[in-house]
């Protein structure tokens, strides 16, 4: 297990706001199209399926798996960076976190955790479940 790093703030805006509100409560949340019941990342506020403005935000389970991963191991302070394919299907890009980078593995079962960013809200991250 690596220290902390520092997490700079992220610059919530009209179409992401919900999402770091949200964070801030804990809850990791991601957008749902009304005309397909497709669920969608990253939040805009129309449809990627339909371009639709008929979305809604939906709370996610927050577990997933690590679809890939990458270790940065010459960096000042070792961090891994993946792709976690959420339980409804959606993919983000995020970083994994709490564990021994060595022990990583692809189809690894993962969940949401929340850490502080340096002056803003918190950023979800996965740690294996």
């Amino acid at each position: 297990m690596s220290e902390a790093r520092t997490i700079a703030a992220p610059e919530p805006n009209t179409e992401t706001q919900t999402f770091w509100d949200a964070a801030e409560n804990g809850k990791l949340m991601i957008m749902k199209c009304k005309d397909t019941g497709k669920f969608y990342f990253y939040p805009r506020a129309r449809s990627p399926y339909t371009l639709s403005d008929n979305v809604e935000w939906v709370e996610a389970k927050g577990t997933g798996e690590i679809y890939t991963f990458s270790v940065m191991k010459r960096a000042k302070i070792e961090y891994a960076i993946a792709y976690v394919k959420l339980d409804e299907g959606v993919t983000m890009m995020s970083n994994i976190v709490d564990t021994d980078f060595d022990a990583l593995s692809i189809g690894q079962k993962v969940k949401v955790v929340f850490k502080p960013t340096d002056g803003g809200p918190p950023v979800p991250m996965f740690t294996p479940a």
